[in-house]
């Protein structure tokens, strides 16, 4: 494709000013005293981590998937053939592609090979239904999507949609299977459905190239790397309060801070292995599963979807230390019927955030692991991390102390005045792991950030308190945003989706309480006048999951006559998430 537009460039400079941490912050007093309060952060690529770890650890197990394993080496020189045919479709330093697929040994192959081409991910939802993806062509004019077999089909029709100097230059799929042994270890053998999944070989479409072609391909190498730290490696997307989801950028350098202190925090080194099932595309996936993994040379265990007796399972086996995590995922294990089967003993240290742990749960981990679980807090924005608890001094239902070089403050969300201890305001954040700006969005960019004390703050849009030791706490929100089992659904992203139905006419979307996933999500719906009595609840939620990702479906649809609307015709939406809130037949 031609004519695509210039990059924007945001100086790192505009983001960070480097200035000590102020010695009166509370939190100090408590910091881990084995710890360093600033980071020295290597001035490199997340290309050149890869080859140091496998100099370092060529035999080394970077992954297992199902009883195969993948070493260090591998992933090198898999990457390094993929960075070359991504060369041969034209990508170019700086060009954005984009991975579709869950996690597998070759998510990994495929980021690197990214990053081997001197070349920007955009990672997506594996969940995301055809009119959502063909936004992750479009805003951040996509070259390349490299998608699991279960994917293509959805890639190549929101692709076939477009204007043809919009579309892409090649589509790369893969099986599960391109990576599976003929035959898996019992005990590791998941339930016949996914083992069938995974195994599964859909007609691929038209022009589109498997991956064991591409990896054959390499007989054009590479060119030489490029890149250097201020580059773009990154392009996370993350919704708002209006319009469509926003790339968030990311340099090397950005994601860096967060790939040396994640292992200093959670004393994780290649001595250590990991469960690798929170999802690669999601920032903290990303974080703990691709990039700091990699880099300290650790070993992970891979699991595509989550599976509590396959996790135990997995944990037992594979002798598991490290557990990133939602706190979800640990009450389904502990309600496992074969719980008290599993070998448990491995787990060194467990961390995670999304949603708060129940103080029961915590105290199970605490009583029969010696564990103590540390929650931490982080946003797309701030890739992963910005606050953690340290496991020698945790406290539950607590978001943590900013991490290292990291200032937070609590500021009235209107003057910006910074605010007491122990009352709410909006939490604001410094660091050197703030992301850099909106992919072409500066207007939104100006606004999410505000400059205090000599520092630029990103506005995290949460409200909270600290404490004083200077622990932070969530305590509501100024985003409009759904919290369903520490994904975060935008509500104005589905609503956008609803109008796409043609019964309706109206549609605020709120969160509803759910027993396990914390919050779900809720459409209060006002049909167009011939629809009504021709259309059930029940079909507008079919409907959902056909065209948007699963976890942003609505669960609950309730038709209403008319939406509340201010004076200046905005719906009013805090009213109808009132009245949900407190009572038990909403509006």
């Amino acid at each position: 494709p031609t004519g695509r537009a210039a990059i924007p460039v945001y100086p790192q400079s505009q983001v960070f000013h480097n200035a000590m941490i102020p010695s009166d912050r509370p939190h100090l007093k408590h910091w881990p005293r084995h710890l360093p309060r600033e980071l020295v952060v290597p001035e490199t690529t997340l290309w050149f981590n890869l080859e140091v770890s496998a100099a370092r650890y060529p035999n080394k197990p970077v992954t297992w998937f199902f009883g195969r394993a993948m070493n260090y080496a591998d992933l090198k020189a898999q990457a390094e053939s993929l960075a070359g045919w991504l060369q041969g479709q034209g990508v170019k330093r700086g060009d954005r592609v984009a991975l579709f697929m869950q996690n597998c040994p070759q998510y990994l192959v495929a980021f690197y090979a990214v990053m081997r081409a001197d070349a920007v991910v955009v990672p997506v939802n594996p969940m995301n239904r055809v009119d959502e993806f063909g936004h992750y062509i479009v805003d951040p004019e996509t070259q390349v999507v490299i998608c699991g077999a279960d994917g293509a089909a959805i890639v190549a029709e929101a692709n076939a949609r477009l204007p043809p100097a919009q579309r892409l230059r090649a589509i790369l799929v893969t099986r599960y299977a391109d990576m599976l042994d003929e035959a898996i270890p019992a005990e590791l053998r998941p339930a016949p459905p996914v083992e069938a999944w995974l195994r599964a070989d859909p007609p691929l479409p038209t022009g589109s190239t498997r991956w064991l072609e591409a990896l054959g391909a390499g007989a054009v190498p590479a060119g030489s790397p490029q890149a250097v730290p201020d580059d773009l490696a990154l392009l996370p997307y993350t919704s708002g309060t209006t319009g469509l989801p926003k790339g968030c950028m990311h340099t090397h350098r950005t994601l860096l801070p967060n790939a040396v202190g994640g292992a200093l925090w959670g004393h994780a080194s290649a001595e250590s292995t990991s469960l690798a099932v929170v999802p690669m595309f999601h920032i903290t996936g990303m974080m703990y599963g691709v990039i700091g993994s990699v880099m300290a040379g650790l070993t992970m265990v891979l699991l595509p979807r989550w599976d509590r007796e396959l996790a135990g399972r997995m944990i037992s086996h594979y002798r598991v230390t490290h557990w990133t995590c939602i706190p979800t995922m640990i009450i389904d294990l502990f309600a496992s019927p074969q719980y008290k089967q599993f070998d448990l003993s491995s787990l060194l240290y467990l961390s995670g955030g999304g949603a708060a742990m129940p103080e029961a749960v915590a105290q199970r981990l605490l009583d029969e692991f010696g564990l103590a679980f540390a929650e931490g807090y982080g946003l797309t924005e701030t890739a992963a991390p910005s606050h953690a608890n340290p496991p020698e001094r945790a406290k539950l239902q607590c978001l943590g102390m900013p991490i290292f070089g990291t200032d937070s403050l609590v500021v009235d969300p209107e003057t910006l005045a910074e605010m007491p201890i122990g009352q709410t305001g909006e939490i604001i954040t410094s660091g050197p792991m703030v992301f850099l700006g909106y992919w072409r969005h500066p207007q939104a960019t100006a606004a999410a950030f505000v400059e205090k004390n000599g520092r630029r703050y990103f506005r995290t849009g949460d409200l909270g308190r600290m404490d004083d030791d200077g622990y932070f706490f969530l305590t509501d929100r100024l985003k409009r945003m759904i919290n369903a089992s520490g994904y975060k659904v935008w509500p104005s992203e589905v609503e956008l989706l609803l109008y796409g139905h043609p019964a309706v006419a109206e549609a605020c979307v709120i969160a509803a309480k759910d027993a396990y996933r914390g919050e779900t999500v809720k459409a209060i719906v006002v049909l167009r006048a011939e629809a009504k009595g021709n259309v059930r609840e029940q079909d507008l939620i079919d409907w959902a999951h056909e065209h948007m990702a699963a976890y942003k479906a609505p669960r609950i649809v309730q038709f209403a006559d008319a939406l509340p609307k201010s004076g200046s015709g905005k719906v009013m939406w805090r009213l109808l998430q009132e009245a949900e809130a407190t009572g038990p037949n909403g509006p």
